[in-house]
């Protein structure tokens, strides 16, 4: 699949650079720090994805490389973990450069005519091969290490579900809403908004932002408590201890403000098209 059409060389390395960057800096900000490893993050993962999806997949899958090696460097306490120079191999490769590497498949979906669309369907595959490369590692180099050997495959599941899955969320919810906003189909990143509407519907955003907000709130708040701190086992039993009455409130109260600003916003702009 070919790129974005118009655009220089020049300025695809400069863009890329910049979306890795702000990649790797979000990949700091972390919402949730497991014990055995893995973490939720700021959507790390979606500033690789916008670049396969402006570019194609060659972009893509280099950004992701060099992602991958970056969180490697950043987290090479790791592998003190692991002894034999074949585990420090297998955990560089599935644990970073290729579960970071398949990001480049964040674009396969471009030719769909939604763009948030799109963008979601790229965020959902990539985090499915990214689990699928942290649950092989798991079930096979940390097996006797972090993972106990008896049904080394099940705990892995459930132990890189509790990260991944929160973490797959955080990024479809935020891809939705900058996909919502923002072109990334053209030589150059443009709002999507109409002419007739204003140049920066400011409630519009407010709003998109108060839902995203809400989700990543609920999604920590509950997915902090299905992982066994002492054991790091998968626990559904832990959500008796998340507080439902706190994210139910957060949930209407954020979603009841960002549909009266979206009415006014539509109403400020009644040539707005639906995206």
């Amino acid at each position: 699949m070919s790129g974005t059409p118009n655009v220089s060389k020049t300025r695809k390395i400069a863009e890329t650079a910049i979306m890795l960057a702000l990649g790797i800096v979000l990949s700091l900000v972390k919402l949730l720090d497991l014990p055995y490893g893995g973490s939720i993050t700021v959507a790390c993962m979606l500033p690789v994805i916008i670049i396969a999806y402006r570019y194609g997949i060659g972009y893509g899958l280099i950004t992701g490389l060099l992602f991958g090696i970056s969180q490697q460097l950043l987290g090479l306490n790791t592998l003190s973990y692991v002894t034999t120079w074949q585990s420090i191999v297998a955990v560089i490769m599935l644990d970073y450069i290729v579960a970071f590497a398949v990001l480049g498949f964040g674009g396969l979906f471009r030719r769909l005519s939604n763009q948030a669309n799109g963008l979601v369907a790229g965020v959902i595959l990539v985090c499915i091969l990214r689990f699928l490369c942290h649950v092989v590692s798991g079930a096979t180099v940390w097996a006797g290490l972090s993972i106990p050997d008896n049904a080394a495959l099940i705990y892995s599941i459930g132990y890189n579900a509790t990260y991944m899955v929160p973490e797959t969320i955080v990024t479809a919810v935020a891809a939705y809403y900058i996909g919502s906003v923002l072109d990334f189909r053209g030589p150059s990143i443009k709002s999507l908004s109409t002419k007739k509407e204003t140049k920066f519907p400011v409630l519009s955003w407010i709003a998109g932002l108060l839902i995203v907000g809400a989700v990543i709130f609920d999604v920590i708040n509950v997915f902090m408590y299905i992982q066994n701190a002492e054991t790091g086992e998968f626990d559904v039993t832990g959500l008796v201890n998340v507080n439902w009455q706190l994210v139910l409130i957060v949930s209407v109260v954020a979603f009841v403000v960002a549909g009266i600003l979206f009415i006014i916003a539509r109403k400020k702009n009644p040539f707005r098209r639906d995206l």
